[in-house]
């Protein structure tokens, strides 16, 4: 009976393929200037598991696709992907004949991209780099908005840090130990070598990784993929940098199985858009692959990336009014020359080598392993041992004179504190910048005693080795598997590295942390001076071991689609202090306890089919995560301490999508929900009010939650051949959703005090809008030139409150000393999270390519931000110094600025970038 059911099966499967035989497609895509072919082309019968790569004459066919219309996807970097409408009929191959693709102008926004990075982040307030890099590769009409024109006022999607996202090359994760956070410059100036990228949104799946909530982008260097032909570019703008020249070329597959990609870049600026910002960036890649036969291939990837530059201040209210929106406190001239105190500097080369396993058509097996090795540093002044040389020191500002008191006093008929505040104003607009001059002059009158200021850098120098395997095995019609396992091992050493003594001999090991109590910074070695390239302050290590491994399953169907994932992955930590610190003799030298994470994902998700451009696409994922190296060790720099009842994250979420996809119109309709909790955070500052005197303290504020909830539209509409329309629309609500627990650890009695919970409820998230709207409007001529213009509206941004004030500390300290008799509405309207106001920019992008002779072409490309120069705040974090209502109280009496009042970043005024590029 089992066979002649398994007989009868196998006569029907015969059957119907020989009724299919006959039907299909075939085609040739070329480029719609040159007329060249296209090769490696994606081409998609959607809503079917139909795809094929054109071969080197740019053609392609599908044979035995079912009778009956489908949609076309014919897609590739550098190209805008193509929609075309088939009609499959019985016992025919149609011959779609030539189609054209049009170079894509996001493909050029992408080589001049100029983000918002970590440039406008000070060293007290860090936070993620600008998601901006992150959605490069995506064609999604929201998503390009966001990059592009919502990306200069650090817009997040669904509100979400980049450090919940996954980015990748060749598989191996990019994003470091220390804070979860890819780091962008260690590839920054080789945009033409990391164009073939592909982008997942949110928790959809990957090809690569099980990934966050925030998306994973995969960076695929393999030499024989990119595009044959030499690219050189030259490029001008007023951002960051103000010059760039890149030169790329691509070898493609020799007839040895030889192929080769080099490209090289620089960067460089005397002085970027904020003041005193210079720039230098160096970067080299190459990347060299070897077919041994139609099964195996290697592929050595070398990444260098180097850059040095100048930071700039955030400001407090008070101090843009005096000396303008673009002013920076951390430079001043020095013989002449603009010299600035606070340079990043960032070198870590990245090694690769990959083999490619075609195991049999319908099964591969990559493996990566992967090396990287450099140095972050971040310069800075020491003055523990002198006043603080920044020109903007609280005692240096009008306010500190206008919230004095001093109103007994009188200057003629003028009060005390009213004449002083305005001389203090004249001296800060004549002495706005550091005076390297007298800091030279301080440290030669103390030459006796060594240096009484020094420039130093906080470095981590950080080796990485990484192994990294991916399967993918078609196993049946309908199902794909993707598995896969990485393995990471990274030692990252973290010290102060001596820069310049600033004009003196030496400079003495002893640290100060407030109250004028002096240890040294090692026991180990008393009293030790150092000159230039010595270590000293801090000295420790941090070991990172992590294991991953995932598994998906994709199920593809006529009607539906489906997949499930899930993932597993255990993270150790451990730290050793190098130095025998003074203030904590007893457990911050040595090895500290080793301490494990053992976390888990899950996620699953559906799209249905609704008709072949409808689609109802759902996501949903839970996970935890392990906490980044920085949160296990809150205090790392001095001891070996773990962060109390240190868990992994809880982190869950999930989104539903109504999507359109037709020849003319694209539209995507989509609402989310995530939550994540039990996150920490770890803060550096001298208080005024800890305990009732001022100390240097670690703020640790654990068991934080947060709901991030929201929609988003993207809308793209053909109009005619030659306009095009976008639309775009974010709202979200991105709260905090308990009260957290803060306690501050004062390093010169190292004493921790708990203050209790801080009142977080409902207080709204920092550093992005949380709405944010675009309309654009797109017109492409036929003879190869297009302009565009898009206006964006952005609202709901609000400043990074602290968390110290909202404990009862706030009220405990005036009622402990009985100073002040607490007003309830007062210290309401103190407390009040700052909403920055919304504001509006208007951009302006062009340009147009000349074809020479064949394959060669000159492009220009031109893009005008912020036409109308508006001046509007990214964010902002309220000072934790005077964190008591007592000091809000006399701050605001005057009717002044306060003297501890937040600070903000600024976004760019009116910006162009213009991009000159030839290919040959």
């Amino acid at each position: 009976m089992k066979k002649s059911i398994l007989s009868l099966l196998f006569s029907l499967y015969f059957a119907f393929a020989f009724s299919q035989s006959n039907t299909g497609l075939k085609g040739k895509i070329v480029d719609s200037e040159s007329q060249i072919p296209l090769q490696s082309v994606i081409i998609t019968i959607q809503n079917t598991n139909l795809m094929q790569l054109s071969d080197s004459d740019g053609k392609f066919s599908f044979e035995n696709v079912a009778i009956g219309n489908y949609v076309l996807s014919i897609r590739t970097n550098g190209y805008k992907e193509q929609l075309f409408k088939v009609a499959i009929t019985e016992d025919k191959i149609i011959d779609i004949g030539i189609l054209a693709l049009e170079l894509d102008i996001t493909a050029e926004q992408q080589t001049v991209l100029v983000a918002i990075t970590d440039n406008d982040l000070s060293d007290d307030n860090s936070g993620s780099e600008s998601t901006a890099s992150l959605l490069q590769s995506t064609k999604d009409a929201f998503l390009q908005a966001a990059a592009y024109n919502f990306g200069a006022a650090r817009f997040s999607v669904r509100g979400i840090d980049n450090k919940y996202a996954n980015v990748m090359i060749n598989g191996i994760s990019m994003n470091r130990v220390a804070d979860g956070r890819p780091q962008y410059s260690n590839w920054g100036g080789l945009n033409d070598a990391t164009r073939n990228q592909e982008y997942t949104n949110g928790s959809a799946p990957s090809d690569y990784a099980f990934g966050g909530i925030a998306g994973t982008q995969e960076i695929n260097t393999r030499a024989s993929i990119y595009r044959p032909g030499t690219r050189i570019s030259f490029l001008s703008t007023n951002t960051n940098y103000s010059f760039r020249t890149m030169a790329t070329h691509a070898s493609g597959m020799s007839r040895s199985g030889w192929a080769y990609v080099l490209s090289a870049g620089r960067r460089w600026a005397q002085n970027g858009y904020f003041e005193g910002t210079n720039y230098d960036a160096n970067s080299a890649f190459v990347s060299i692959e070897k077919k041994i036969d139609d099964k195996h291939s290697m592929n050595l990837t070398a990444v260098y990336a180097e850059n040095n530059r100048g930071k700039n201040s955030p400001n407090t209210a008070e101090q843009t009014e005096l000396a303008g929106q673009k002013y920076n406190s951390y430079w001043g001239y020095q013989e002449g020359e603009i010299r600035n105190s606070r340079i990043k500097k960032t070198e870590e080369p990245i090694f690769m080598l990959t083999h490619f396993w075609k195991i049999n058509p319908k099964t591969n097996l990559n493996t990566t392993a992967s090396y990287q090795t450099g140095q972050i540093g971040n310069s800075r002044i020491d003055y523990t041992k002198v006043d603080n040389p920044d020109p903007t020191y609280y005692r240096k500002l009008p306010s500190f004179w206008a919230n004095s008191f001093l109103k007994t006093n009188y200057v003629g008929n003028t009060p005390e504190y009213i004449a002083k505040a305005e001389d203090q104003k004249a001296f800060f607009l004549s002495n706005k910048q550091l005076n390297w001059k007298d800091i030279y002059r301080i440290n030669q009158e103390n030459s006796a005693n060594g240096s009484r200021m020094v420039l130093y850098e906080d470095r981590s120098d950080e080796t990485i080795a990484n192994l990294n395997s991916l399967l993918t095995s078609q196993l049946s019609d309908d199902i794909i598997l993707t598995a896969g396992v990485n393995y990471l091992d990274s030692k990252t050493r973290y010290f102060k590295n001596m820069l310049d003594l600033l004009g003196g001999t030496y400079f003495t090991d002893i640290s100060t942390f407030g109250r004028g109590v002096q240890q040294q910074s090692d026991l180990n070695n008393i009293d030790r001076t150092l000159g230039v390239g010595e270590h000293y302050g801090y000295n420790y290590t941090v070991d990172v071991t992590r294991l991953d491994a995932f598994t998906q399953f994709k199920f593809v169907y006529k009607k539906v689609d489906f997949y499930l994932a899930q993932s597993f992955s255990r993270s150790g930590f451990q730290r050793e202090g190098l130095y025998k610190n003074g203030y904590y003799p007893n457990n911050s030298f040595g090895k500290s306890e080793k301490i494990n994470f053992d976390n888990f994902g899950f996620k699953g998700g559906m799209t249905y089919k609704i008709t072949g451009r409808n689609f109802i696409d759902l996501n949903g994922i839970y996970m935890t995560k392990a906490p980044n190296s920085t949160t296990v060790f809150p205090n790392s720099r001095l001891n070996n301490t773990i962060t109390p009842n240190s868990d992994t994250e809880n982190i869950k979420a999930v989104d539903v999508s109504y999507i359109v996809k037709s020849p003319k119109f694209k539209a995507r309709f989509t609402g989310y929900f995530s939550e994540t909790s039990n996150t920490t955070d770890i803060n550096y500052y001298y208080a005024d009010a800890v305990g009732g005197e001022g100390a240097f303290v670690s703020e640790l504020v654990t068991g934080i939650n947060k709901k991030n909830r929201g929609l988003e539209a993207g809308l793209e509409y053909q109009l005619t051949s030659t306009f095009k329309v976008t639309g775009v629309a974010a709202y979200g609500e991105y709260t905090f959703t308990n009260n957290a627990n803060v306690s501050v650890t004062d390093d010169a009695s190292a004493t921790t005090t708990n203050l209790g919970k801080a009142n977080f409820t409902g207080v709204r998230q920092a550093g992005m809008p949380q709405q944010a709207y675009s309309f654009g409007i797109e017109y492409r001529d036929p003879k190869f030139w297009w302009i565009g213009a898009n206006a964006n509206y952005l609202a709901d941004n609000y400043i990074d409150i602290s968390a110290i004030r909202r404990t009862s500390n706030y009220y405990d300290y005036d009622a402990t000393t009985n100073y002040r008799t607490i007003n309830q509405s007062l210290a309401d309207s103190y407390l009040k999270q700052e909403k920055f106001a919304p504001f509006f920019l208007f951009n302006i992008v062009g340009g147009k390519s000349w074809r020479i002779k064949g394959n060669k072409s000159i492009g220009l490309f031109a893009i005008l931000n912020n036409v109308l120069d508006i001046t509007y705040k990214t964010g902002g974090f309220e000072q934790s110094r005077d964190s008591n209502y007592t000091a809000d109280y006399e701050d605001h009496q005057s009717g002044s600025n306060s003297k501890f009042a937040p600070k903000y970043f600024y976004g760019y005024g009116r910006t162009f970038m213009a991009n000159l590029y030839f290919t040959l």
